[in-house]
């Protein structure tokens, strides 16, 4: 079969994302991030918004139990691996790659079309939230996620935040890449 072929190791000691905690998983530690996704419902969000960093990520085909993902935020690059599960919580590895090498790599192996978004901070309460504006086949969809330590975790709904699609896979970042927002 042609394509890429990825290769990991698994190691007793995994690094933390830096986005992420740890979490006991089959008797080890895993990094895992806990993340709800709402769609947002108007614009008020901006009046608190930090200025827009754009992205642009592109995922390595032909991996069915995890996404692998290049992504490159203004002039920052990370390599990110992040379970294939439709829940919440998630197994998530992600590391800071030279700049250059996330291009070449967006370049020479990851599906097109690539995902394009601006992505702000805005504080709400005790959290951050991140707001994604897609570009390109995404075009106008607006999606506000959160961090949480736990599922449980209690946090504060703001007024510009509307359904919760966090096991809703169609907003997964990686599928939208195989069924843009334009063709819903």
């Amino acid at each position: 079969r042609e394509g890429v072929r990825l290769h990991f190791k698994l190691y007793l000691m995994p690094l933390p994302s830096p986005r992420s905690g740890f979490v006991q998983h089959w008797n080890q530690t895993m990094p895992t991030e806990i993340e709800r996704k709402f769609l947002v419902i108007n614009d008020s969000w901006r009046q608190q918004a930090s200025k827009g960093v754009h992205y642009q990520q592109g995922y390595f085909p032909h991996a069915e139990t995890c996404s692998v993902r290049i992504r490159i935020a203004g002039d920052k690059a990370t390599l990110n691996i992040k379970g294939a599960t439709l829940h919440v919580t998630r197994d998530e590895y992600e590391y800071p790659i030279p700049l250059n090498d996330a291009k070449e790599m967006l370049a020479r192996f990851c599906e097109r079309p690539f995902i394009e978004k601006t992505r702000y901070l805005v504080k709400n309460g005790a959290h951050l939230w991140e707001i994604d504006v897609f570009e390109g086949e995404n075009a106008g969809l607006i999606v506000a996620e959160i961090e949480l330590s736990r599922e449980e975790e209690e946090f504060e709904i703001p007024s510009w935040a509307g359904q919760d699609v966090s096991n809703e896979a169609r907003y997964y970042n990686v599928c939208l890449r195989q069924h843009p927002y334009k063709d819903w």
